[in-house]
């Protein structure tokens, strides 16, 4: 049996310091790898995670509302040991886009469409460009069970930029197959984070649960071991492959 292991690989993790992202950061650190902690905004959140991994790790600031800036940190990525093996692209944003005002519908369409879909393909981008003269890499988006099913009616286009990153993904891992580019999707239902903390706590963990068939949220650990899994490129032939992480509440 191939021994899972993710020594000597480099990999980003965006939105690495918060909810899902760090649990990802942390699982892939523990496992081995080298971690690029990609951050927007919050610096002590950030040095804290860092100070907590010690050694393998850096830290990079970008602000993926803007291009200039998310070319800067797959650049920065880069330079820190002169490649990157795995692209886990999970940074996201869950904001409304209402129908009653033009306001919110075009800032939400636009910052959805941005962060969720078009900053992670631009780093897509980047990293195929990089793959193909290594010999190959790994990209892990981070997707939603929004992308099958679409969101609630004040969040059409968080929906529609999660669903676009599933056909992202799966046009990468077709088009890119021969230069050994692997591409997979993950599409996460409830998962405890801080940012769903609110939520639970306004509708109720009972309440939540009983429409679950596991009858519990799923933690983070869940999602980051298949992103740690998935890393590890010993599952070649699934390149393409959207990963329900859903409890079975949606099962396609």
């Amino acid at each position: 049996m191939t021994e899972r292991s993710l020594h000597g690989k480099t990999i980003l993790v965006t939105g690495a310091t918060r909810g899902i992202g760090r649990v990802i950061a942390k699982t892939l650190h523990r496992q081995g790898a080298n971690v690029v902690l990609h951050y927007g905004s919050n610096s002590d959140r950030a040095q804290a995670l860092m100070d907590e991994l010690g050694e393998r790790c850096t830290l990079v600031q970008a602000n993926l509302s803007s291009p200039e800036e998310t070319r800067k940190l797959w650049e920065l990525a880069v330079q820190w040991q002169g490649k990157i093996d795995v692209l886990v692209n999970n940074a996201g944003v869950y904001i409304s886009s209402t129908l009653d005002s033009d306001q919110d519908w075009d800032q939400g369409w636009a910052e959805n469409l941005r962060i969720n879909l078009v900053a992670a393909a631009d780093l897509c981008r980047y990293a195929i460009l990089q793959f193909q003269s290594l010999g190959g890499g790994i990209i892990i988006n981070m997707a939603s069970r929004s992308s099958h099913r679409g969101d609630d009616s004040e969040h059409l286009a968080y929906g529609a930029a999660k669903g676009g990153l599933l056909a992202l993904t799966k046009g990468i891992a077709r088009g890119f197959a021969p230069d050994n580019i692997l591409a997979y999707a993950l599409a996460p239902g409830w998962v405890r984070t801080e940012m769903a903390e609110d939520h639970i706590a306004e509708v109720g963990e009972e309440a939540i649960c009983a429409n679950l068939p596991l009858r519990e949220i799923t933690p983070p650990s869940d999602v980051a071991e298949m992103v740690a899994f998935l890393a590890t490129g010993l599952v070649k032939h699934a390149t393409g492959s959207t990963i329900d992480i859903t409890g079975a509440d949606y099962v396609r």
